[in-house]
């Protein structure tokens, strides 16, 4: 269906959620000369979600799925796109480098490897890369404590985003182009009625679009109702922000480090990532797959010990001249299916709603083309890149 006006219908589109996916979206349906309203429950870009911490890993060859490859490098354009408009970095380009100890490989069906996997869709695509064994990792970075047998693979074209730039400005373009951005917009509910979606805010007003789209992260899920109750869990992360030790030999080295992912084992925790230093601090972090938790009621505190735990499990004893106390630390949220892949499809009880839960740990190095990609099927049924990997029957289908 194709955006337009409604009898009924105040905007074209309402874009509930303005993390990444969501300011993208409205971004790109601003652009196209949409009518639109952009709300949040919050001030974004804000602490409270996923999409914050400074920054964020941009890859073009992604192990998790070949379909997620045309995002992220269509993603990475946009980037540079937006860094043109404006006066703030947004994508800085240092490199991505994945490390794999013997055990992630050899403990693993052949080719299953993260590194594989990623290789995999390296060639597939036609992504540049290099491979490095362990002379040249050692060599190269002596930022890295690395064993014998470990194995590298370096990509020059990818490296970190700017969260909070990255979403101011894909707000403000969307100003620009007539988009209303409303925050501290608490929703209610979203339904659809007829010819039209019924958006209400907690303080009762309501808002009529043709067309709605919940890019509300860990919130969606209680918006949204089954099946995306189930379908969605929110998990608490927390990111470590660490020092580097003044005067080390390698204090430069971590200046001039790309980002890396290393995975140590291949055990799901045997897997942790990191960021060059940015003012002398250097930020790590891993996964953790506990309960879910309620968005609202998350344990945002981040105690000494967690940090601890993250250097005792990871950072000692592979990166060096990194000292043990943390100068900070900061929870975050991963909204996660349980195939660990995105949804991007219709309500199916309110078609005219879209959903967007593109997270689970790794869905900001690929929002603006997902931004871009919603707004073109809203606005032409269909978009240039192919999301039919993200539809929500696939669940469905694999239910017993």
């Amino acid at each position: 269906m194709r955006v337009g006006r409604g009898s009924n219908a105040v905007y074209d589109v309402i874009v509930i959620g303005l993390g990444a996916a969501g300011a993208a979206t409205l971004s790109a349906l601003a652009a196209s000369g949409a009518r639109v309203r952009g709300l949040d429950r919050f001030n974004s870009p804000h602490a409270l979600g996923s999409s914050h911490g400074q920054s964020r890993i941009t890859r073009q060859a992604i192990g998790e799925g070949s379909a997620y490859v045309p995002l992220a490098v269509r993603s990475q354009q946009i980037w540079r796109e937006l860094e043109a408009e404006g006066d703030e970095a947004l994508f800085s380009q240092v490199g991505c480098l994945i490390l794999s100890d013997p055990e992630d490989r050899n403990e693993r069906p052949p080719g299953q490897a993260f590194i594989d996997r990623t290789l995999a869709a390296a060639r597939e695509h036609g992504v540049a890369h290099e491979l490095l064994d362990t002379d040249a990792i050692r060599g190269r970075y002596p930022q890295f404590v690395v064993r014998d047998e470990v194995a590298g693979y370096f990509e020059a074209s990818s490296g970190f985003l700017h969260v909070e730039a990255c979403i101011r400005a894909q707000l403000g373009r969307a100003q620009r182009a007539g988009a209303e951005v409303s925050p501290l917009s608490r929703v209610a509910s979203v339904r659809q009625e007829a010819d039209h979606v019924v958006t209400t805010l907690a303080d009762g007003q309501k808002l009529l679009s043709q067309r709605a789209v919940v890019s509300a992260g860990a919130w969606a899920a209680g918006l949204l109702g089954p099946p995306f109750d189930t379908l969605l869990s929110t998990t608490r992360q927390v990111m470590h922000w660490f020092s580097t030790a003044a005067g080390a030999e390698v204090e430069g080295a971590w200046s001039r480090s790309p980002v890396f992912i290393w995975r140590h084992g291949s055990g799901r925790d045997d897997f942790f990532y990191g960021f060059p230093s940015l003012g002398g601090q250097v930020k790590v972090a891993d996964e953790a797959y506990g309960p879910g938790v309620p968005a609202d009621t998350v344990d945002r505190a981040t105690p000494a010990s967690d940090s601890r735990r993250m250097f005792d499990a990871h950072v000692q004893g592979r990166l060096q001249s990194i000292l043990p106390e943390p100068s900070f630390a900061a929870a975050c949220l991963y909204t996660v299916t349980p195939d660990s892949h995105f949804i991007i499809d219709r309500h199916p009880d309110h078609p005219r709603i879209e959903v967007v839960s593109a997270c689970s740990g790794h869905g900001f190095k690929h929002a603006a083309a997902i931004g871009e990609a919603v707004a073109e099927k809203l606005t032409h049924g269909a978009s240039r890149i192919d999301l039919s990997f993200f539809a929500l029957s696939r669940f469905a289908e694999s239910a017993p």
